[in-house]
């Protein structure tokens, strides 16, 4: 037995049903918290959703007053937060359900942080700086990728430096997840692309993460496995439930990963160029993935073997020159086949500009968790080659 395996590690998740119509049974668990003031957390969007006003007209029987908070917008703001959590307060709310994607989750989760502990959500950067649980937060995901449903992490841009910042707390773990493949049939084809990409990439980082350990592990190769069989059929207009089903519990699985053993470059990256550039967090993870398996795989090359099974991959007795190539050669065509550029276009992007996002993501608390440590240089060479300026 090695090493690894002996050390003491924990894992932490919340309570989680999964299944075709897990959200329709929101009103029995609303019942369980003895909740009267629930606030739902959500978009502006999400109202356009046959299922979303179903799920809702289940909630209303179960309480005395149901709230609405739907300012919440893609890589939510600390404003946002703050906004949330002065109406939960105001309004005497006793719980919070959180319905949408990572971004209406991660915001939910910062109300909760501040509406329970005070003070400016940017006060809880980092790891453990909460220190009181919030109200009870239930969490129904509508799409297959953030696993913020799930995880230790709620990631919220602050609006003074445009930097993402991470607040890692078993105290943001939401106390249920509702994982319903139903609202995924209804998601934009481009938007489900990106985030089964995200969640590929929660998946290869937890496997690799410098904290990676046994209990992780399984996790992160079977939803690499479950994935890779159908992130490209994810994206047809022919798509099944069944797929979808598929997408999401392979989401659900890199989460629990993720949120124990953390993640790596991909993620500080594209924490940094999204929130500086207000990029689609998917879209940045698809397209730094391929550049930061190249640069980590010689540290931990047998682990990449293991990756390149679970995509099907055959790589008994490869080389590992050639696994890299395999390996880079199947992430490039699901990118290509789910119609993700290699590159992002930004206006006038300055050589300060790429400075800044250099700074930022290596201070990242991803970039702790990286098998290998990058340099300035190396940095920014990967960031020159996924952002091109353009007039």
């Amino acid at each position: 037995m090695t090493e690894t395996l002996l050390e003491l590690r924990k894992f932490v998740i919340p309570e989680i049903i999964i299944g075709v119509d897990a959200r329709l049974l929101i009103g029995r668990y609303i019942s369980h918290f003895n909740a009267k003031k629930p606030m739902i957390v959500t978009d502006k969007a999400i109202h356009d959703f046959e299922w979303f006003h179903e799920t809702i007209n289940l909630i209303r029987p179960h309480v005395e007053k149901l709230f609405f908070f739907d300012e919440t917008t893609p890589n939510p703001k600390d404003i946002e937060a703050m906004l949330g959590a002065d109406l939960f307060l105001s309004l005497g709310c006793d719980l919070i359900i959180a319905i949408g994607g990572g971004s209406s989750i991660d915001c939910a989760k910062c109300i909760s942080i501040v509406a329970s502990n005070g003070g400016n959500i940017l006060d809880y950067e980092g790891v453990d700086e909460v220190k009181m649980p919030g109200p009870p937060l239930i969490c129904i995901p509508t799409t297959a990728g953030s696993s913020a449903d799930v995880s230790q992490f709620a990631i919220i841009k602050d609006t003074a430096t445009n930097i993402k910042r991470a607040i890692i707390s078993k105290k943001v773990v939401p106390d249920l997840a509702l994982i319903d493949p139903v609202p995924l049939m209804t998601m934009d084809p481009y938007l489900t692309a990106c985030t089964a990409m995200d969640a590929l990439t929660h998946a290869i980082e937890a496997y690799v993460s410098n904290t990676h350990s046994a209990l992780t592990d399984v996790h992160a190769l079977e939803s690499i496995r479950l994935i890779s069989q159908v992130i490209e059929k994810s994206t047809s207009p022919q798509r099944t439930i069944e797929t979808m089903f598929q997408l999401m519990l392979g989401s659900l699985q890199a989460g629990l990963a993720f949120s124990n053993a953390s993640l790596g470059a991909v993620h500080a990256m594209s924490h940094s160029m999204g929130g500086l550039l207000d990029l689609p967090h998917g879209e940045c993870n698809s397209i730094l993935l391929e550049h930061i398996i190249r640069i980590n795989f010689e540290t931990v090359p047998d682990r990449y073997r293991n990756i390149a099974r679970q995509l099907d991959l055959a790589v008994d007795n490869v080389s590992d020159h050639l696994l890299l190539e395999m390996i880079i050669n199947r992430i490039v065509s699901m990118r290509e086949n789910l119609n993700i550029p290699p590159r992002i276009m930004v206006n006038n992007l300055e050589e300060s500009t790429v400075d800044y996002l250099v700074e930022n993501a290596l201070n990242d608390p991803c970039m702790v968790t990286n098998p290998r440590v990058l340099t300035k240089e190396e940095v920014r060479i990967i960031y020159g080659r996924v952002l091109q300026s353009q007039k």
